[in-house]
């Protein structure tokens, strides 16, 4: 999924990503439980980039994290997975990871010309192709409702809007390896330290190796409806 998002997209089949991962030790069943894993995995088969975050996605991360999305690269992201798909907290047993293609950013004020209004939804701004971007300014952490990021999880069909302190709490607890995976009898690959040293805090930054500021940020202005997941063109 994050491959498609890079410049060239990447057109390496699933079966064979899960093959290399075999192949080097990183996993038994196609589980992941190491972002490092999944960081030299990216390297290899998508010949991107990938930076490894940890300390999770708040405090100084955070700017960091939005700037890296407002220029159109993706982010992995490990989380706990609901019902819905969207992050809850389950201290890891419910581990998925997720893809976070681009960003909503509720501001007061819209950057410049070089933004454009959807002409379906007032209110919300797209980068205009073709032309220079200011970057937009950040919201302050613990605004409430400013950050969105779009995201998607395997399993399902749609990307979604989701708030981005949820994802960060839902990240930054990731600390047990299933009860019900362990029981079932199956091999897993588990680094040293378990699923909190492999996952807790911790995300992914992938970037073509040529990379090219491509701004992918949605802004939308004021504080009236939001949009409905996956009515976003970022």
């Amino acid at each position: 999924m994050a491959g498609t998002l890079l410049v060239p997209p990447s057109g390496i089949p699933l079966e064979r990503l899960v093959q290399m991962a075999m192949e080097r030790g990183y996993t038994a069943q196609g589980e992941m439980f190491s972002v490092a894993d999944m960081g030299r995995l990216a390297q290899e088969a998508l010949g991107c980039q990938a930076e490894l975050l940890c300390g999770g996605l708040g405090g100084p991360n955070r700017d960091h994290v939005l700037r890296h999305l407002v220029t159109g690269h993706p982010l992995l992201i490990p989380y706990d997975e609901d019902f819905n798909h969207e992050p809850c907290q389950r201290r890891g047993c419910k581990a998925h990871w997720a893809v976070s293609a681009g960003v909503l950013l509720g501001v007061q004020h819209v950057p410049g010309l070089s933004y454009a209004e959807d002409p379906d939804l007032p209110g919300l701004f797209h980068p205009a192709p073709g032309m220079p971007h200011q970057p937009p300014s950040l919201p302050e952490e613990g605004s409430p409702g400013a950050v969105y990021l779009l995201s998607k999880q395997g399993k399902s069909w749609h990307y979604q809007l989701w708030d981005y302190d949820q994802v960060r709490d839902s990240n930054l607890q990731l600390t047990d390896f299933s009860p019900t995976r362990a029981a079932d009898g199956r091999e897993y690959v588990v680094p040293a330290g378990g699923v909190r040293a492999g996952l807790c805090g911790q995300a992914l930054l992938l970037r073509p190796q040529d990379s090219s500021p491509k701004p992918a940020a949605a802004l939308n202005q004021g504080t009236g409806p939001q949009p409905q997941p996956g009515s976003v063109t970022v």
